[in-house]
């Protein structure tokens, strides 16, 4: 596998943030260039606990010809490494990453106010999230609530959002219990990440410290999280699943496990939201075994339907598979390498044109075309700098007042 150097890009990063580095928390870099027709502005999410990153940036995509522009900041923010775009696209919200907030063991999630033609955010407010290391945040189909996926605490919470975007304290929480096989890392629950159906009815809850994914009802008026019947779905022990995600279909749920660099495919009964395994497959080329640092990062399903893409962290590569439109079956087609280390996130485009892949540990993002016959990957130009990506989201541009 390719691994970039380092040093390529480390000029430009001192020199971003020797222009940041007076700059007042959660306000953005002046002037931003403004959002043109034919673009997508993409938000990254960062770790800020190193030496580059100071919080939320963005750039813009041209879906012509895959170019992505130099990174911005966008707004300061404390490990903001997961993020989620209002379903009016006027609001962005972010874990805060970190193992207390005032006082208390939790990490919190912050809210922005987003201008989608400069793509800076306007801090907004910030809130508990109910349990230590917030690790992964989605919003519901009518923006009523954000929810929330704490690692460190091993629970999941709900958050209202108020009519101007800021958050309300957590109006549920549930606290998962149980262990697995893997002394190291499923001592305790690890609620790794949060998915809600396209009904709005179901929420899945990945944990990697029990090996299951819990099922919840939730209620958006009430912004409650309550038991399901089926409550859970189980992975092979010592899986650790990790990220989750539905077939636009809805009959289809899919899983990756860190641990054991697998996918585990489910049917989903869209009545009660139960899974039942059905394949578990692995995320490298088939032959080749995980060695000591390997682990997988994302899930995602391409817009059609049709494809499905995982990372693999260490092998430093994304795996695409064709999806079987009759069974859900997972067929592999091709592994790539991301050109940096430590995928930990990638983002597909709305249209499926573009993947990009945020390599966290040589501070890069790598934008690569699929194919939208066979959907394969292909490499787009060298990596952009960004410092410590580990999201991406896109946005579409507001258009412009005609005058």
């Amino acid at each position: 596998m390719h691994t970039p150097v380092f040093t390529r890009f480390a000029a430009a990063f001192a020199l971003a943030c020797a222009l940041t580095s007076t700059m007042p928390p959660t306000t953005a870099q002046a002037p931003a260039p403004q959002t043109q027709a034919g673009e997508l502005l993409v938000y990254f999410g960062t770790y800020t606990n190193g030496p580059l990153s100071k919080g939320i940036y963005s750039s813009r995509l041209n879906l012509a010809t895959g170019q992505l522009s130099p990174a911005q900041l966008a707004a300061e923010s404390e490990n903001p490494s997961f993020l989620a775009v209002h379903p009016k696209r006027n609001f962005l919200y972010a874990v805060n990453e970190v193992g207390k907030f005032e006082g208390q063991n939790s990490g919190s999630v912050s809210a922005f106010a987003m201008d989608r033609q400069s793509g800076a955010l306007k801090f907004l407010n910030r809130q508990p999230s109910a349990g230590a290391g917030s690790a992964h945040v989605t919003i519901d189909s009518e923006g009523k609530n954000v929810l929330v996926a704490n690692y460190g605490g091993g629970s999941v919470a709900v958050l209202p959002t108020a009519a101007n975007g800021s958050l309300q304290p957590p109006s549920s929480t549930i606290q998962h219990s149980g262990s697995s096989v893997n002394p190291n890392r499923q001592k305790g629950p690890h609620a790794h990440s949060i998915n809600l159906d396209s009904s709005n009815r179901f929420a899945y809850a990945a944990d990697l410290g029990i090996d299951k994914i819990m099922i919840y009802r939730y209620d958006a008026a009430k912004g409650s999280l309550t038991p399901n019947t089926p409550p859970s779905a189980s992975v092979e022990p010592g899986s650790g699943p990790r990220h989750f995600a539905i077939h636009p279909e809805g009959r289809y749920a899919y899983v990756i496990n860190e641990l054991p660099l697998t996918i585990t495919a489910f049917s989903r009964d869209a009545g009660n939201g139960g899974l039942t395994a059905f394949q578990t497959i692995s995320t490298l080329q088939p032959g080749t075994t995980p060695q000591p640092g390997y682990s997988t990062a994302e899930i995602q399903v391409h817009p059609s339907g049709r494809f499905l893409y995982g990372s693999n962290r260490g092998h430093n590569s994304i795996s695409m598979f064709s999806i079987d439109p009759q069974s859900g079956r997972l067929t592999f087609s091709q592994i790539i390498s991301t050109d940096g280390r430590t995928p930990r996130n990638f983002g597909i485009d709305p249209s499926g044109t573009y993947l990009l892949a945020a390599n966290q540990q040589s501070d890069t993002v790598t934008v690569f075309r699929i194919n939208e016959k066979n959907g394969r990957l292909m490499q787009v130009g060298t990596p952009v700098a960004v410092p410590a990506p580990v999201c991406v989201k896109f946005i579409s541009p507001q258009p412009s007042t005609p005058r």
